[in-house]
């Protein structure tokens, strides 16, 4: 039996704890998730994990071997692509983002890497709060934050600005915003990740914090776009999103003199030690690309 598959076997059933989790991961039947464990067992002579009806977990002796296993399967990757022609590049990447930076940016960047790299597969896995890039199998993040994780290599690949913005038939039934205390006389829309119920705004030098209230909050960008865009109330925006419903005259930006903090965007993995070709490859394009398609300029 291949020991490679069954090594990459072994160390998915560590990341999901359970043999049909893996299974259905790697499109393979639960009976030979169970062989290629075994067949991993009898090579190294020990048994590697505890197995009951409810949970899978690693023995002692697991644990060990489980790096260096790991290890192993990163270096024979780099062999394998190193022997590779140098011209085409192959491999899987695995991105963690958010939906809205998806939606709005991220998945016209993959497609212009993909034109040019037809032989790379991506998958990418949709969420809004940072992820554990090794148990979930992450390749790489790309995350918006002021600081990204310390325990992460983090390149910052663009700046993230965000605006306050309504709909137009919002405004014409609420009374005017002409600083940022007339706010909390409107129903602000609260984004639970970031400013949730204090919005800080700077203007030059003068900055100030103001408590808002609303009726909707949400942890996800794009559904409190979507509720700006039904005319519920105000929203801070990021401009990847929001300019270009400005432009369409779709959104009306409130309070433009007042910027909200300004935060990065990053590309975030685990290790410099086995970064794929893959990866590297479109770490280095999507740091390129942004820097020539600028969503602010407009």
């Amino acid at each position: 039996m291949d020991r490679i598959t069954a090594a990459e076997v072994f160390v998915d059933v560590t990341r999901s704890g359970s043999f049909t989790a893996t299974a259905d991961r790697l499109s393979m039947s639960r009976p030979m998730v169970t062989r290629y464990v075994e067949a991993l067992e009898s090579w190294f002579g020990v048994r590697l994990l505890h197995r009951t009806t409810r949970k899978v977990t690693l023995t002692t002796l697991g644990k060990q071997c489980l790096l260096d296993i790991e290890s192993w399967l990163g270096a024979g990757q780099l062999l394998v692509e190193s022997v590779k022609p140098t011209d085409v590049l192959t491999g899987s990447i695995r991105i963690a983002t958010s939906v809205s930076f998806a939606h709005a940016q991220l998945m016209t960047a993959i497609s212009e890497f993909m034109i040019l790299h037809s032989k790379v597969n991506i998958d990418i896995d949709l969420q809004d709060t940072v992820s554990d890039l090794v148990n979930n199998r992450i390749d790489l993040a790309i995350r918006i934050a002021s600081t990204p994780d310390a325990s992460l290599i983090g390149k910052p690949i663009a700046l993230c600005r965000s605006i306050l913005v309504a709909h137009k038939s919002y405004l014409a039934r609420k009374p005017a915003i002409e600083r940022p205390e007339d706010l909390c006389h409107h129903n602000c829309l609260n984004y639970t990740n970031f400013e949730n119920k204090v919005w800080h705004l700077a203007h030059g030098t003068v900055h100030k914090s103001i408590n808002v209230k609303g009726t909707l909050s949400a942890n996800e960008a794009t559904a409190l776009l979507e509720a700006t865009m039904c005319g519920m109330g105000i929203s801070m925006q990021p401009t990847y999103m929001a300019n270009k419903m400005i432009q369409r005259g779709e959104l009306v930006q409130v309070l433009s003199d007042w910027k909200p903090n300004d935060m990065s965007i990053y590309a975030l993995y685990s290790s410099r030690k086995f970064l794929a070709p893959a990866v590297r490859a479109f770490i280095d394009f999507i740091d390129e690309y942004f820097k020539k398609n600028i969503w602010d300029i407009y």
